[in-house]
């Protein structure tokens, strides 16, 4: 019998590729258009997810019985439409959280230190324009720093910011669940007019788009920095962008945005005060490792006809499993 297929939209860690193809016949996108997507679903078991899929793949994907999030955050996967053809939509939550955090905290640590500005000043204009801005920077030692969202990335932000610096930790969880103890539960407003640092940590769904507002961001006090691991589409990016070069806020650490790539356009290039990276704050080759694991796992309780451990679309199970059975046998 011929091995199932595994189609990834994008290349994974080379040691999960490999551990795949112990189990199953893994193929690679060609390239992440709608198009490709849909061809290469068409005869695959499992897709793994790197990429948005375009919602029409699943009628055509016709063997397709799971769709796994390589990472946590499920938005590039339309649920409801995987879930109307009965496919088990499964993610690796936490699997990187440490790995965020530690990026967040980095970014911190940069924006408050001037790292950025004073290394392109050190380069363009030497030792003497650079070390001035040093008298700018501050610490992050009995700063306060207010998370939006207290799941595994907010809380793994909490213990290093709290036990490694000494920080105030405030936190506003959507769903109301209780976090850790060194977290205060705080609302929105208090987060924004009061922290020295915002961090966006929350999944972006329909509760939690465009959540932070034009008016909590004006509300933030001129010395804070606002950094955001989480989506774009979280914030206000316009407003964002007008407090920004404006220099109402201090910096901002910017990992996401609204449309991705960031279009070569936009006014964030030109500012000193503002560190951009390509949506990577959960990338280094050991969270790809422990992600991968996950993911392979998965795939493979798949592949056995079982559901997948962290099967995000559970009020389903029922059916997703019965088709799952009928096409693993």
């Amino acid at each position: 019998m011929s091995k199932k297929v595994v189609f990834l939209t994008n290349p994974i860690h080379p040691a999960i590729h490999a551990e795949l193809e112990t189990i199953a016949q893994v193929e690679v996108a060609r390239s992440t258009s709608a198009m490709d997507l849909i061809e290469g679903a068409e005869s695959a078991s499992i897709i793994v997810v790197r990429h948005p899929l375009p919602p029409e793949l699943f009628s055509h994907a016709t063997q397709l019985v799971g769709a796994i999030r390589h990472g946590a955050g499920v938005d590039m996967i339309p649920i409801d439409i995987a879930t109307q053809h009965d496919v088990a939509v499964a993610n690796a939550p936490g699997a990187n959280a440490r790995t965020v955090a530690e990026f967040a905290v980095g970014q911190m640590l940069a924006l408050a230190h001037k790292s950025a500005a004073i290394h392109f000043k050190m380069r363009t204009q030497g030792w003497a324009q650079a070390r001035v801005l040093a008298d700018q920077g501050f610490d992050l030692a009995g700063k306060s720093v207010g998370l939006v969202g207290v799941g595994a990335i907010g809380q793994a932000v909490a213990n290093i910011c709290h036990f490694g610096f000494g920080m105030h930790v405030t936190g506003y969880r959507p769903s109301g669940k209780p976090a850790l103890d060194i977290i205060e539960p705080s609302s929105l407003e208090k987060i924004f007019a009061e922290s020295d640092f915002v961090v966006v940590a929350c999944p972006l769904n329909d509760q939690t788009r465009g959540l932070i507002s034009r008016s909590l961001l004006q509300s933030m006090k001129s010395s804070a920095c606002l950094i955001n691991v989480a989506r774009g589409a979280v914030i206000d990016e316009g407003a964002l962008v007008d407090l920004l070069v404006s220099r109402k806020i201090a910096g901002a650490a910017l990992d996401v945005f609204t449309h991705q790539p960031l279009s070569e356009s936009s006014p964030l290039y030109g500012l000193e005060h503002v560190l951009l990276s390509p949506h990577m704050a959960g990338i280094t080759d050991d969270s790809l490792r422990a992600v991968g694991a996950s993911v392979a796992a998965q795939a493979k309780q798949l592949l056995k006809g079982e559901l997948p451990r962290h099967l995000v679309n559970h009020a389903y199970a029922a059916a997703i499993e019965m088709r799952l059975k009928r096409l693993m046998s």
